[in-house]
């Protein structure tokens, strides 16, 4: 597969420390767009600051159910499935 028909679902720590989770075909680039003000609604009160995680899936379904998955916790949960996926929080 190449890399242009890879979809992901990324988590951004933002600077109030709360966590935005979304979906995309570039992870570089739509971090870039939420940093210049462009990006989610969210993004642009909740300024991001850092990249905390990102999985690659094969197909659209599965990256936009991860991120509705992600979104529908609470950030106990959100903080336990990063961590389990070997993410820590800045402190």
């Amino acid at each position: 597969m190449a890399d242009t028909d890879a979809y992901f679902f990324y988590v951004l720590l933002c600077e109030d420390h709360s966590l935005y989770g979304g979906f995309t075909t570039d992870v570089a680039k739509r971090f870039a767009t939420h940093l210049a003000g462009k990006g989610a609604k969210y993004t642009r009160v909740h300024r991001p600051v850092k990249v905390l995680f990102s999985q690659g899936f094969d197909n659209k379904h599965d990256a936009l159910h991860a991120e509705w998955a992600f979104k529908h916790q609470t950030r106990r949960r959100k903080l336990v499935f990063l961590a389990d996926h070997g993410v820590r929080l800045p402190e």
